[in-house]
Order: structure tokens, then C-alpha cells, then sequence
């Protein structure tokens, strides 16, 4: 039946000039199935450099949108559109425009983990991977709104020693993690590396070997020697840690950090988008011309160009 599906996707996407995308936190079968997979960051890059006619994004709401910012052109679809982040609920337009109201001097930052209203009110997007680059492109001088993720924002603060006013957002799945859970597990595995994501709380954070994004936890764990890792993001990411690591082994900080918005997508949904053309996504022009400057300012701060690009006001 699997293998069937399959068939049917690889057939519609040749047919359909397809490319499928998908964020490291999908179930297996649509991580596997997938041309690529990544980070928010990666996935970023790719939507915007694809030369495919139709883009199929494997991971959240916001996630889909930032490909038709970038990609106009193409054809975006998110195979159900039920999938969104409680994480980018948390920041409206509406209630970001009153902050800017309080402080009308302050940048922007927009975590990539908002929707596209939220994109356009802000002056440059971040990911979890390329935060502290982000804030750290801003002149001293400027004060900086973090939204929405206060735990993202706590640790570029730390890093960075940068005045910001942070939103009181967080992602649930990542509250899951507990201090007192991965201390559980250094003592039943005591040469473990300890890599958890950013978006966890600051006692985490504190007892990680390294804290990074779910790409920079792929990177991280392919170069190490350490043959055991404790991993303290969304459970999915170790499907993709075990299969291109095969010899080493991997111990969940939590088996309740699964986020049940990754996990509505599958083989059928993704078959059933293909046949339909279902569910499109669409942005006002308005909007989308708006979001980009946020985002491209992002991509181009990344590729350490337009690292100065306040000083054209």
C-alpha cells in the first residue's frame, strides 16, 4: 500500500514539475519521500532558489507562507491546512502594531515562526539558526522587539548582552523538555552530548552541551566522535539523526516533545494534494511585498551581505 502511494507522488510530481519539502520534524514517511529536508532556515533558501513550478510544503502554516513570499510565481500547497503553530497564534498584527506604537524607534525582529501579517510589520525575520546574527546586524543604538518566542529572545539576550523587549510567546512542544529529565538521562548516560534547541527554557539551555537549530543538531552530531546524544527538540528530528547515523544512539529529552500540528501530513495527504492541487496557499500582493523585505533582509544579513543595509536611512 506504501509503496503504491509512493508510486503515484513520484509520478504526479515528474508530471507536475513538483518539488517536496519538508521540515527535519515530519513523520518518517514524509521526511523520506521528500526531495528535501532541513530547518526553517534551509527551507527558506530552497523555496526561494527552486526552479520547480510547484512547491509542496511538508511542515507548518507559516513555513508554506514564507515559500509563496519568495516564490510568487510558483505554486504553493500544504497538504492540510489544519497544520499551524501555536507558537505564530501567539503574535498578532494588531498587537505588534500597539508595541511599535510604545516604541517607535525600536527594529523588529520577527522570528520565521509567524505569519505572513506578522512578517510585514517587521523589519527582518530571524530563525532560530541565525538569530544572533540578526540581532547582532542591528546598530547598537537601536532598541530591538523579539517576537514572539521569549525563550528564543532570552538566548540571543545572554549572547549577545542586547537590550530586547521580548514577547511573551513560546512554543509548547519545546516546554515539554525539562532540566530534570535530561539530568535523568546524563546519569543513565554520562558521555552523552546534551544538544537542545533554543526555543527551550533557560534551565535547559543552561545544561546543554551546545544549543542549536534542528540543521545545526544534524551538523553537530555527523562531525562529533561522541558515539551517544540526548536530544531536546521535536521527537521527529531522530528519524533523520538515526538514519544518517546509523552507528550512533540517540535518547528523546522528552517523548512528549511532539508537536501534533508536524505530524498531521502524511503519504496519503501529500498524494491527495498532488491530485487536487490542494490546498494553495495565497497572499495579498500587499502583503507578500512587505514580508519579503523582513525575510530577504534576513536571507542577505545570513549570507553576510546587507549587513549594513540600515545605513541606506
Amino acid at each position: 500500500m506504501k509503496q503504491d502511494l509512493i508510486e503515484r507522488i513520484e509520478k504526479l510530481k515528474k508530471k507536475r514539475d513538483v518539488i517536496i519539502l519538508a521540515h527535519n520534524y515530519q513523520l518518517p514517511e514524509v521526511q523520506d519521500i521528500a526531495d528535501f529536508v532541513g530547518d526553517s532556515l534551509d527551507l527558506s533558501r530552497k523555496a526561494a532558489n527552486t526552479t520547480a513550478s510547484v512547491i509542496v510544503f511538508c511542515g507548518v502554516q507559516f513555513m508554506a507562507e514564507t515559500a509563496k513570499i519568495l516564490s510568487p510565481e510558483k505554486t504553493v500547497l500544504l497538504p492540510d491546512l489544519r497544520a499551524g503553530c501555536p507558537l505564530a497564534d501567539m503574535v498578532t498584527p494588531e498587537k505588534l502594531r500597539q508595541r511599535k506604537e510604545e516604541n517607535p524607534d525600536a527594529t523588529v525582529i520577527c522570528y520565521i515562526n509567524s505569519s505572513a501579517e506578522v512578517k510585514a510589520e517587521s523589519d527582518i525575520c530571524c530563525t532560530s539558526a541565525n538569530a544572533q546574527k540578526v540581532v547582532e546586524s542591528v546598530p547598537n543604538n537601536r532598541e530591538i522587539i523579539f517576537i514572539p518566542d521569549k525563550w528564543l529572545g532570552n538566548y540571543v539576550l545572554n549572547r549577545t548582552n542586547r537590550k530586547l523587549i521580548l514577547w511573551n510567546g513560546h512554543c509548547p512542544t519545546h516546554l515539554m523538555i525539562s532540566r530534570e529529565n535530561i539530568l535523568l538521562l546524563k546519569e543513565r548516560h554520562p558521555d552523552a552530548h546534551v544538544l537542545v534547541h533554543p526555543e527551550c527554557t533557560r534551565s535547559v539551555v543552561d545544561i546543554a552541551t551546545h544549543t542549536l537549530s534542528t540543521n545545526g543538531m544534524v551538523d553537530y552530531v555527523k562531525r562529533s566522535k561522541a558515539r551517544d546524544f540526548i536530544i531536546g527538540t521535536e521527537v521527529g528530528i531522530l528519524h533523520r539523526l538515526k538514519k544518517e547515523n546509523p552507528e550512533k544512539r540517540f535518547y528523546p529529552a522528552s517523548v512528549l516533545a511532539e508537536c501534533p500540528n508536524m505530524k498531521l501530513i502524511n503519504l496519503e495527504k501529500i498524494l491527495w494534494s498532488l491530485e487536487n492541487m490542494k490546498y494553495e496557499i495565497e497572499i495579498s500582493e500587499e502583503i507578500r511585498i512587505r514580508a519579503k523585505e523582513a525575510v530577504s533582509k534576513m536571507l542577505e544579513i545570513n549570507n553576510e551581505r546587507g549587513k549594513d543595509y540600515f545605513n541606506q536611512y
